[in-house]
């Protein structure tokens, strides 16, 4: 198994909230929203977890290279 870094573990951890956050929007709830209003804390939280997206693609990227 590779080694995983830090900026590894906390972009699959903002992922999952991410996703987590998703489905629980479908069926009309949002945690985000629940937990910070819409404040600039959660305009940060979504930034992250795109920002985390970004990062894991590039990591998917990196591994069908190789």
């Amino acid at each position: 198994m590779d080694n995983k870094t830090l900026l590894d573990v906390i972009a699959l951890i903002l992922l999952v909230v991410g996703g987590l956050n998703w489905g629980l929007y479908a069926i009309g709830m949002n945690l985000v929203e629940m937990l910070f209003g819409t404040t600039i804390i959660a305009t940060i939280i979504y930034v992250l977890v795109a920002l985390s997206a970004v990062y894991a693609i590039t990591i998917v990227m990196d591994k069908m290279k190789k």
